[in-house]
């Protein structure tokens, strides 16, 4: 979550500039107006903090739990230039390779082979992407590979451990041998929204892809190798700016946060719901029943809440046939925030803009509110004081 990137809210942090977790999202980073700071998620601890004198960071990404980050400068003073991205190793406290953006970064995507002289594999082009978005798989043994594509509403998904690499050998009027070294790969295109799109995220695996228009109505999840639509999940019906999207580690449900205040969270596989543990007793008033039938009453196949007129869906609009949140959680105020799934089961951890961090839990058979865990403060702008 870049706060540099949208018009600031009055219940943001002053000084707080980027807040975002590693791949599996036990640990989180942030950006600040002079520094950096690296905390553990569950519980709450800070790990790192490193301050400068002379300018702000944001956007601080993680490998892992390892010592190195990716920092670049921002903020009104700028530790870094913003157009060169800085691999910072936490243990011995400083840059150790240095990648500058040449070209325009808004509409292309660099990659890179981490090493200490780092190798530029590859370039794509993309529509305008002023938020820089891209998704790529958590996995070691994967390296799928998400970004827009060169038409709105497009995402290009790529392997990258299938890049080709070839080398040519020519030959010039002096007889002198130059080599040219080029790379190619196959990229796959998918529709996936009319409008702009706002958010993206990769499963662990790379299987997965989701997606969110600039309208932030409806959440698509296609499946990265044949393209496939696979669940359609709405957030609302007005429209909304989507922050995040973040699968849980078995890519079962994902979770969604929104300008609204509200995190969402969505069942994509219905026996997450009927494998649930379950109490002998009779229902309470006002609880979902289960049938029979491997889906329970009142859910969709997906396992999320439906309308009560599905039945009629090839006749009414489809809005009706809708697949709801399974679960929500409400943020105190409607503040910024990015979130994922925690370590603790059936639980997800909210960073916001104001700096407050959120553990909610969630009941996996029932879903509906989520209940207030924990409620800590990982910055405040008194810190620097």
């Amino acid at each position: 979550m870049n706060l540099t990137h949208s018009p600031s809210s009055p219940h943001d942090a002053s000084g707080l500039l980027f807040a975002g977790f590693n791949q599996d999202f036990g640990c989180f980073a942030v950006g600040l107006r002079n520094g950096f700071r690296v905390f553990n998620a569950d519980p709450l601890v800070q790990q790192t903090r490193k301050e400068f004198d002379d300018g702000g960071v944001s956007i601080v990404e993680m490998l892992y739990r390892t010592n190195y980050l990716a920092l670049v400068g921002g903020g009104r003073n700028p530790r870094y230039p913003p157009n060169r991205a800085i691999i910072f190793d936490n243990i011995k406290g400083k840059s150790v390779v240095e990648l500058e953006l040449v070209v325009v970064t808004a509409n292309k995507v660099f990659v890179y082979l981490f090493s200490l002289n780092p190798q530029k594999l590859h370039t794509f082009e993309t529509i305008d992407n002023p938020n820089g978005l891209v998704a790529l798989s958590p996995s070691q043994e994967h390296a799928i590979l998400a970004f827009p594509g060169r038409q709105q509403g497009h995402i290009q998904v790529v392997d990258l451990n299938k890049i080709n690499s070839t080398t040519a050998v020519l030959s010039s009027n002096n007889s002198a041998l130059k080599t040219m070294q080029s790379t190619t790969t196959n990229v796959s295109i998918i529709a996936a929204h009319s409008g702009q799109l706002s958010c993206l995220a990769m499963n662990f695996d790379g299987t997965k892809c989701a997606t969110a228009s600039e309208k932030g109505t409806l959440i698509r999840i296609f499946d990265t190798a044949t393209g496939q639509l696979l669940n359609e999940l709405r957030r609302g019906m007005d429209r909304a700016e989507i922050y995040s999207i973040a699968f849980n580690k078995e890519s079962t449900r994902i979770c969604v946060s929104s300008d609204k205040g509200t995190i969402h969270i969505f069942n994509l596989d219905a026996s997450v719901v009927t494998s649930a543990e379950r109490t002998p007793r009779g229902p309470t008033y006002g609880e979902v029943t289960t049938s029979t039938s491997s889906t329970p009453q009142g859910f969709t196949h997906s396992g999320n809440r439906g309308s009560s007129f599905r039945f009629m869906k090839d006749l009414l609009p489809k809005y009706f046939s809708s697949e709801w949140s399974f679960a929500h959680a409400k943020i105190s105020s409607e503040t910024r925030c990015v979130v994922g799934f925690g370590e603790q089961k059936n639980s997800i951890i909210a960073l916001c803009a104001d700096g407050a961090c959120y553990k909610f839990l969630f009941d996996p058979r029932k879903g509906g509110e989520c209940s207030r865990e924990s409620y800590e403060r990982f910055y405040s702008p008194f810190d620097d004081d």
